[in-house]
C-alpha cells in the first residue's frame, strides 16, 4: 500500500497515466487530458510520491491498465496549483507541473492500487464536485 505524503524511495518524478508508452517518450502539453473529457492539457504533472502517481494511474480517462513512469523534466518545474496550499498546505504531495517536454525513462510496474473502497469514494467526491460546477482544474 502507498503512503500519502511519502516521496518514493528512489526520489525520482513519476507520472500516473493509462497510456502506454515506452523509455524514451516524450510527454508534452497539449495532447487530452488524463482528466476532463475532451479538454487539452496545457501542462504535465508529476510527482515526487508514489501514492499520487497511483492516484493519477487510477483516475486517468481511458481503457486499459494503470502505468506509473518514471520521468525526467526537461524544463522547470512549478508547484501544482491544483493541490499546493488550495488541498494541503505547501506541497506535501511534491506535485509538480510543467509547460516543458517531460522523458520517460523507467516504468515501475509492481505498484498496488488503492483499496477499491477509497476509489469508490474517491470518484464519488470527484462526480459530486463535477455536480456543483467545482471541478476546476487549475491548467
Amino acid at each position: 500500500m502507498t503512503k500519502p505524503f511519502e516521496v518514493h524511495e528512489s526520489g525520482a518524478l513519476l507520472h500516473g497515466t493509462k497510456a502506454d508508452l515506452s523509455v524514451g517518450d516524450v510527454l508534452v502539453p497539449g495532447y487530452l487530458s488524463n482528466y476532463g473529457v475532451g479538454r487539452l492539457a496545457n501542462h504535465v504533472y508529476v510527482t515526487q510520491t508514489l501514492d499520487a502517481a497511483v492516484w493519477g494511474a487510477e483516475l486517468a480517462l481511458g481503457e486499459g491498465r494503470g502505468r506509473i513512469y518514471i520521468v525526467e523534466p526537461e524544463g522547470a518545474l512549478e508547484d501544482d496549483p491544483n493541490v499546493t496550499d488550495k488541498k494541503f498546505p505547501g506541497n506535501p504531495t511534491r506535485s509538480y507541473r510543467t509547460r516543458e517536454p517531460v522523458r520517460i525513462v523507467g516504468e515501475i510496474t509492481d505498484w498496488v492500487g488503492h483499496s477499491p473502497e477509497q476509489l469508490q469514494t474517491m470518484r464519488d467526491g470527484l462526480a459530486d464536485l463535477e455536480r456543483r460546477g467545482l471541478a476546476v482544474i487549475y491548467d
